[in-house]
């Protein structure tokens, strides 16, 4: 009972949702409108995902790209400026929460020499840039994904929507790189070790079914099929990898989400907010319940998928706890040495409302406000 509690205790965002789940019943009971309300596309495309991404992590591949990247700048400049590079392309094709898992402890090693406030402000610009970067693709974070696995939005669509603020973002990412002196750093080197050639065909054999699967070519239950059955056989331990965490956290939204949606006056509440301002009642809510949640609440209540896609993943800017992504970034960051949470919390909070009204001032601009 202890070890459940301690789960429980830890995972706080499941643990929340979990609690919404069940207090939902007593608003309307379960019944088939809780069956219907669970997307079981998007929770085994987002399983084969993980899974795919793991398998690639744990035999190295991320990290030796990361080091082979990195060891070629000589300025502590040019490395933070190619960690936070390296974290809005990698957050596009492994999504947000995987390109910090892989740079943030990275930057820690790399960085261990440095100052304490140039690490702290390498890592928050880390974490903006994975935040950002992942809205340019249906698979850079859960919530996008959501969108396009239950057809909402197509894959283009998200390019499409988002290159303004991604071009904005990386620009202004960049600049905030200029803050970290161009000091002379020891370049890292390229780890020998060569890629299990094995492991790596298998991998990407299931990103190109992946692929299919995203592009609606084949069904996401035989993606999620081959995905079990490959790794059964040739690398079980990253079974053991995926965030299952993650899936049980999406399926207690789901009935969530459907419960609330069969009770009319938080329903008819919530349909008043969408239809008046989409993307800003996506962005606040995103302040409150982070980004994922938030779109898996609104998305039954409105008809312009495109400004609860930007505002819940603009809506990852803001407070710490707006983006999962961001608390993963903040406690790899706390067991680094001479960490300063207070001091993070500070960069983090400025540089974040900074972006965050410098992209809103930009969909004025652009007429989606």
């Amino acid at each position: 009972m202890k070890k459940i509690f301690d789960y429980f205790r830890h995972e706080v965002v499941l643990t929340v949702a979990l609690a919404a789940a069940l207090l939902s019943f007593l608003l309307v009971p379960p019944g088939a409108h809780t069956l219907a309300g669970i997307d079981v596309t998007t929770l085994l495309m987002l399983f084969s995902l993980m899974a795919i991404v793991a398998g690639f992590r744990h035999m190295g591949a991320f990290d030796k790209l990361a080091v082979t990247v990195t060891g070629r700048v000589g300025t502590l400049r040019a490395l933070v400026m190619a960690l936070t590079a390296g974290c809005f392309l990698l957050a596009m094709v492994a999504t947000n929460d995987v390109a910090l898992i892989t740079l943030v402890p990275f930057t820690v090693m790399l960085m261990k020499g440095a100052a304490i406030r140039h690490l702290t402000l390498a890592v928050v610009l880390e974490t903006i840039a994975a935040n950002l970067g992942s809205m340019v693709t249906p698979i850079g974070n859960p919530q996008n994904l959501y969108l396009y696995s239950s057809g909402r939005l197509s894959a283009l669509d998200f390019p499409a929507l988002t290159w303004p603020y991604a071009l904005t973002a990386f620009a202004l990412l960049m600049a905030g790189c200029l803050l970290i002196p161009a000091a002379p750093v020891a370049a890292a080197s390229a780890k020998d070790k060569k890629l299990p050639g094995r492991k790596l065909a298998l991998y990407a054999a299931l990103t190109v079914l992946a692929l299919l699967a995203l592009a609606k070519v084949i069904p996401d239950w035989a993606l999620a099929a081959a995905v079990v059955v490959l790794l059964l056989i040739f690398d079980r331990p990253v079974l053991r990898q995926v965030d299952y965490t993650l899936l049980a956290t999406f399926m207690c939204f789901f009935v969530f989400v459907a419960s609330v949606k069969a009770y009319a006056p938080v329903s008819e509440l919530l349909q008043g907010l969408m239809e008046k301002q989409p993307m800003l009642t996506a962005l606040l809510a995103s302040q409150v319940i982070s980004n994922v949640p938030a779109c898996l609440l609104l998305s039954p209540f409105t008809q312009e998928p495109a400004a609860l896609m930007l505002g819940v993943n603009l809506g990852g800017l803001g407070t710490l706890v707006a983006s999962l992504a961001s608390l993963i970034s903040f406690r790899l960051y706390g067991v680094a040495e001479g960490a300063d949470r207070g001091l993070f919390m500070g960069v983090f909070t400025a540089l974040n409302v900074f972006f965050l009204a410098a992209l809103l001032g930009l969909t004025w601009v652009l007429g989606a406000l």
